[in-house]
């Protein structure tokens, strides 16, 4: 099939690459010149393990293009896809602006009919908005097109997203008409064969799927962070607690386990996004706003306890950390717990010397140049003259270190773990002091009440 996607970041760069693979001709458009003409060059301006070959490779045989000229990817598709970001307003709703663009676009420079799948996560209704858009769009212009509007969300997680994309778990398509359906289905043929993994439902049924996806994925983490900080409180393991309730089949292990809070671009956006819509529909929404309030308590949790450990003190004290990225295997530092930690080291006088393996670049490009933040080469460098060691993503080759050589680097064997990636007696024997989350030793400052309350977000968008 012909198909053009439009949006070049993650998911629509991954999708088209991936749909380009299977024999389809893509188009992918963006409105970002400058990327653009990267993407043509063959250099892909984000880090997705796959992607960069896969890229280069659909270029090389001309089944995927980059342009900016909207009328041409238009005319091209017999499947248009819009994977436009649709990031969060002040008030935690989704900014459609860019979506509705690309509807206005297709009423202009479209005169056959048009399948317009919804990739983006755009909240429940969208669709029919999208329509209603494009039929006034039409009538302003004195124009007909017969189109049909398709849910169809993706699912991907970052660090794993192509290999996702080329064997998904199901495939959820939103749309009513037969006949779409069958050529959805036809699409995605290459998919499916292994077994039936398309969902068909309606439209909106769609749309919800994937906010309550997201927004339970969430849910588990921040359940599991508050049993870990139960588990501090009680005297308990929460890994041994982990472990006890992941063997339960209907919980299972993935996404229980604690740490410093989850980032990226999609949890809290959706979280916020699926807050207002409740709030708009007059639902209640307590469940949401509380997994929220304790994501974004647990992301101050690092600090807290580096605070504490030194009374409060920290000005002149250097750290090294280990893990800017919200997560191993992307270099996107989107909400990443790391950016809470290190602004509020430097607010306290202290000093940075960070190493990720990916995300380094994105650092520099977030902060510039600061005397309080020196990005290193290697893990180890970071530990020379470093007070104590901090880690906020468990890439893994922070999992196996020396810690004979940790010992000897920095000022004192002082190790505060976001992750919980080492065995707390083993550091203990070798004469570490060893701050995990919900395990073992906890240093923490006494917590005032009022901190104790969910969070809102005022007007500016900010937590207060």
């Amino acid at each position: 099939m012909k198909i053009s996607v439009f949006g070049s970041g993650y998911v629509g760069l991954v999708q088209a690459s991936v749909l380009a693979e299977v024999g389809h001709e893509v188009v992918c458009m963006d409105i970002d010149h400058a990327r653009v003409e990267q993407l043509r060059q063959g250099q892909v301006p984000i880090f997705e393990p796959g992607l960069a070959n896969l890229v280069r490779e659909h270029l090389d045989n001309g089944r995927l293009q980059f342009t900016t000229d909207s009328r041409f990817a238009i005319e091209h598709a017999d499947v248009l896809f819009i994977a436009v970001g649709t990031p969060s307003r002040e008030d935690g709703s989704a900014d459609l602006s860019g979506f509705f663009a690309v509807g206005e676009a297709i009423a202009t420079h479209r005169s056959e009919p048009l399948i317009i799948v919804e990739k983006s996560t755009v909240p429940v209704g969208s669709g029919d908005a999208l329509r209603g858009h494009i039929d006034k769009a039409l009538r302003h212009a004195g124009r007909l097109l017969q189109f049909d509007i398709v849910s169809n969300p993706e699912f991907l997680k970052e660090g794993s997203a192509v290999n996702d994309c080329r064997r998904p778990d199901r495939i959820v398509i939103g749309c009513d008409n037969e006949a779409v359906r069958n050529v959805m289905r036809e699409l995605y043929a290459p998919f499916n064969r292994n077994h039936d993994r398309i969902m068909f439902m309606d439209l909106r049924s769609a749309e919800l799927t994937k906010y309550a996806a997201n927004c339970m994925l969430a849910t588990k983490i921040s359940f599991i962070n508050q049993i870990a900080e139960l588990a501090e409180h009680l005297g308990a393991d929460v890994e041994s607690v982990r472990l006890g309730i992941g063997a339960d089949s209907r919980i299972g292990y993935d996404f229980i386990y604690p740490g410093c809070g989850y980032g990226g671009s999609c949890f809290g956006k959706d979280l916020r996004a699926l807050i207002h819509s409740a709030r708009e529909a007059d639902c209640s929404n307590d469940l949401l706003a509380v997994v929220e309030a304790i994501n974004e308590r647990q992301k101050s949790k690092l600090f807290e306890r580096v605070r504490a450990f030194y009374d409060g003190d920290l000005r002149g004290k250097t750290f090294a950390l280990w893990g800017l990225a919200f997560k191993p295997n992307t270099d996107d530092m989107r909400d990443a717990p790391s950016r809470v930690l290190m602004e509020a080291l430097w607010e306290a006088g202290a000093t940075v010397r960070a190493f990720d393996p990916e995300a380094m670049q994105e650092t520099q490009r977030l902060y510039g140049q600061r005397k309080d933040l020196v990005l290193m080469g290697t893990p180890e460098s970071t530990l020379d003259g470093s007070d104590a060691l901090i880690i906020c993503t468990e890439w893994q080759q922070f999992k196996a270190p020396d810690f004979e050589l940790i010992q000897q680097r920095l000022r004192a064997p002082v190790i505060f773990d976001g992750r919980n990636l080492y065995d707390t007696e083993r550091l203990a024997r070798s004469g570490f002091r060893y701050f995990p989350i919900g395990r073992g030793e906890s240093c923490e400052l006494p917590i005032p009440q009022k901190q104790w309350r969910p969070y809102k977000r005022t007007a500016s968008g900010t937590l207060g």
